[in-house]
């Protein structure tokens, strides 16, 4: 059998080098074939090479963790008590703390919390891509899955890029691997254009494409590894970010150049690419939609005693909770939410253990205004309804009995809100529908949280307590149960992208490519209005907003577009990445973190607002992570971001 066999390096600033062994329980193994040192053995069995093709899924970044992933913890939408029982170094950066020594959230090298450096894990695509492009290797495979497993291999490598992209901006494009004996000035890579990058992932995607399949047929073993549907998805995903303000046009960056002079950014805008991002998205939901993905339905939800607005919530709920659902375009088995969820998850009833229901992650006060009122407007353009003082409180009724406890007094914040809000979040007094609750009879009867300083979900304890007064309901499956000797969580793969987020991305591309008077914009945007059981956007707008013009302009219906996918998608890690690519991280990251006073034990003294945190984003320099200092050093041709 002839086998090429190379010696491979990474260039100083680019990655590390050889194989560590290291076995995971996850879904798709994290194996080196038989731990050895040369890429020879690896690809003479079917059996090795599909080791390989495992450990390069394990590349993937954890996003259902909130260590792995930086869009938890580093913006300003979930907050957490500074050195509490958690600390993760993303939210070093969301207090203003990065650094170009060692930064947070490493994902060049892959330390600080960065699961791996991807460009380890784009090296290993490409060892593995080119030895299975080899018909020589690997013998006992056949050509169809040889086919798909190098296709696997060009998105991996793909996404990578992708992924480097988002977090530093122009990176530099590695399509190969240097050989061990090369020059350093060969070895010595600058980083490539912001065009020839975008341009090379787009590629590598449309390569791929057609030899993944159109959906897993086997689902005991293969859910989570890549499809058409996946692929077409990350595509409109890389073509919605190249189409934005942070890379179409952006003149903050008009002076990043490599030594040699090239500039990195094109400082002219484009529409061509709001188009071509829309025709993507276009593509990825057809492809989507034939291989049975819609929008998720609680089946369930029939054979619960409970009401219509109970069954609304759980169905909001479990489209992200419901594993592999068919909303799922891609969820990733290799990333667990147990964690995620014991962190949102507040105790219910004074016997709960706080060990296993810590409540610490904390929405701020203005993600709750964020949502709409109930009828489907921002709570400040509502013209039939009041909220002028944020510190008002209600007493709840009859008529609120399946979100509030009635007798209850909370925040007038808290009363005519839209369904997605209390599938969001909980918040003193809002009942919590789950598994073990409906033993306690129908919705009506749910357990309540109550959040004051004396209560159960309240801030006595040492570790484990929330800052602001708001809990994520939306994270926790409802199949959690709590007893006094600990709480059990249905562990679920983190949901990458919904097909939600691809009708948004669509409705979006559109706007900004044709403007208001395209209707399909209309009637992608209000199917996520209609799942979500509020009236779509013209109706809403001119029935109730003291705007109702808003939606005729291609500025208004930009404003309405982005406050839809920060509410469709809040706490899935997308506000982060959203705030950035529209630019708009600088106006949202520079305002205070605030909450409710969780140190009041009455009424009076509760419901008064308090600063937790005054944040700072400096732009544009936080719009790009900082590349290693040691990196810069080492590799000449290799510039760093501006303001670093």
């Amino acid at each position: 059998m002839n086998v090429r066999i190379k010696k491979y390096i990474v260039m100083a600033g680019i990655g590390t080098t050889l194989f560590v062994g290291q076995t995971s329980c996850s879904k798709f193994l994290d194996i080196v074939p038989d731990n050895v040192a040369t890429i020879e053995y690896a690809f003479r069995l079917r059996v090795e090479a599909e080791k390989y093709l495992f450990t390069l899924y394990n590349y993937i970044p954890k996003e259902g963790s909130l260590y792995n992933n930086p869009a938890f913890l580093a913006g300003d939408e979930i907050w957490i008590p500074y050195q509490t029982s958690i600390s993760p170094a993303a939210f070093e950066i969301a207090r203003g703390n990065q650094r170009i020594v060692d930064p947070y959230v490493n994902y060049w090298y892959g330390n600080y919390d960065a699961t791996r450096g991807l460009y380890e894990g784009i090296r290993h695509c490409n060892i593995f891509v080119e030895n299975m492009s080899n018909p020589d290797l690997v013998p006992d495979i056949n050509p169809n899955e040889r086919a798909r497993w190098v296709a696997e291999g060009k998105f991996l490598k793909a996404y990578f890029h992708f992924y480097l992209m988002r977090l530093y901006g122009p990176v530099p494009i590695m399509d190969d691997d240097i050989d061990v004996d090369a020059p350093k000035e060969v070895m010595d890579v600058p980083r490539n254009t912001v065009e020839e990058g975008f341009a090379y992932i787009v590629n590598l995607l449309d390569e791929c494409v057609t030899d993944l399949p159109p959906e897993i047929g086997d689902i005991q073993n293969e859910l989570g590894r890549i499809t058409q549907p996946i692929a077409k998805a990350v595509k409109a995903q890389v073509l919605l970010l190249a189409a934005s303000p942070l890379f179409n046009g952006n003149t903050d960056f008009a002076d990043l150049k490599n030594p040699d002079g090239k500039l990195l950014f094109n400082p002219e805008y484009d529409v061509q690419k709001w188009i071509a991002a829309a025709e993507a998205a276009r593509e990825a939901i057809e492809i989507a939609e034939a291989n049975h993905h819609a929008l998720f339905f609680f089946r369930e939800g029939a054979n619960l005693n409970v009401s219509d607005t109970t069954k609304l919530e759980l169905e909001l709920r479990q489209a992200i909770c419901e594993k592999f659902n068919e909303e799922h375009i891609w969820a990733d088995p290799n990333s667990g939410t147990v964690q995620l969820q014991e962190n949102a998850m507040p105790p219910l009833s004074a016997e709960e253990n706080h060990n296993f229901n810590r409540k610490i992650l904390s929405p701020p006060l203005k993600i709750a205004k964020m949502f709409y009122t109930k009828n489907g407007v921002p709570i400040n353009e509502d013209k039939t309804l009041s909220f002028v003082d944020d510190m008002e409180t209600r007493m709840a009724t009859e008529a609120d009995q399946y979100y509030i406890e009635p007798g209850f007094t909370t925040a007038r914040l808290h009363f005519d809100r839209e369904p997605r809000f209390y599938s969001s979040l909980a918040f003193d007094g809002a009942r919590w529908y789950k598994y073990d609750t409906r033993l306690l009879g129908t919705d009506k009867d749910s357990k309540v949280v109550r959040s004051k300083r004396p209560d159960y979900a309240g801030s006595t304890h040492a570790f484990h307590f929330n800052e602001t007064g708001y809990f994520i309901k939306k994270l926790v499956d409802w199949n959690q149960t709590t007893t006094v000797n600990g709480g059990t969580y249905k562990n679920y793969p983190w949901p990458k992208i919904r097909l939600a987020d691809l009708y948004l991305m669509y409705a979006e591309a559109l706007n900004e490519a044709y403007g208001p008077e395209n209707e399909l914009i209309f009637e992608y945007v209000d199917k996520i209005r209609n799942r979500a059981g509020i009236k779509g956007v013209k109706e809403a707008w001119s029935t109730y907003s003291n705007n109702p013009n808003k939606y005729m302009s291609q500025v208004g219906l930009r404003e309405i577009i982005h406050r839809e996918r920060l509410i469709e998608l809040a706490f899935e890690g997308q506000r982060f990445w959203d705030l950035r690519r529209w630019k708009l991280a600088a106006n949202h990251l520079n305002q205070p973190i605030t909450g409710w006073n969780m140190q009041g034990e009455t009424t009076e003294s509760y419901y008064v607002i308090r600063t937790v945190y005054n944040q700072r984003f400096v732009s544009p320099r936080d719009y790009f992570w900082p590349i290693s200092e040691n990196t810069v050093i080492q590799n000449l041709n290799l510039v760093q971001n501006l303001g670093w």
